[in-house]
């Protein structure tokens, strides 16, 4: 039997952690999926870096133009969506801006606040890398979802309606 306890829930879903130990399939699951990461990382920067872009000017401007709904490219906005400090998004900032990717604005409602936009000559370069991007995702992307799958299949969510767990259950399996 399985050792189950109840992690969170959300609406009508408990989530439950599996507190099996991790076997040598997790283990092979996790290292695969990792190697699917790395090879989808370092084949973008080589492709950013056949545009003439570093990987992290392609990430930044990927960052800029690919911000949620509701978030302005601002320094801080970018640093933190790039889990840089302030200060090296600036200077990537300012290494885009030199070579014209890039142009950057005080806010007009808080001055001290600075924007980041795309130059048109951003936007063709970034396009580019993206569409090669999404191009190797259509050919190979079901190798990362097979990966991530394999990992997710071991605790999934169970609906309360098909299998409720009443606290003298949770009790007895904790």
């Amino acid at each position: 039997m399985v050792k189950c306890e109840v992690a969170g829930t959300y609406r009508n879903t408990i989530y439950l952690s599996v507190a099996a130990r991790i076997t040598t399939e997790d283990y092979r699951s996790l290292a695969e999926l990792r190697y699917r990461i790395r090879h989808f990382l370092r084949d973008g920067d080589a492709v950013a870096r056949t545009t003439g872009l570093e990987p992290q000017q392609y990430l930044m401007l990927l960052t800029i133009r690919g911000l949620p709904e509701g978030y302005t490219a601002t320094i801080r906005t970018l640093a933190e969506r790039l889990a840089l400090k302030h200060h090296s998004a600036v200077e990537l900032v300012d290494r885009l801006e030199s070579h014209g990717y890039v142009h950057r604005n005080r806010a007009p409602i808080d001055r001290r606040a600075v924007l980041v936009s795309l130059l048109p000559r951003g936007e063709r370069v970034l396009e580019n890398v993206a569409r090669q991007r999404i191009k190797e995702l259509h050919s190979h992307g079901h190798e990362l979802v097979r990966a991530i799958q394999k990992l997710l299949e071991k605790s999934r969510p169970v609906n309360r309606r098909e299998r409720p767990i009443s606290t003298t259950q949770r009790e007895k399996r904790a």
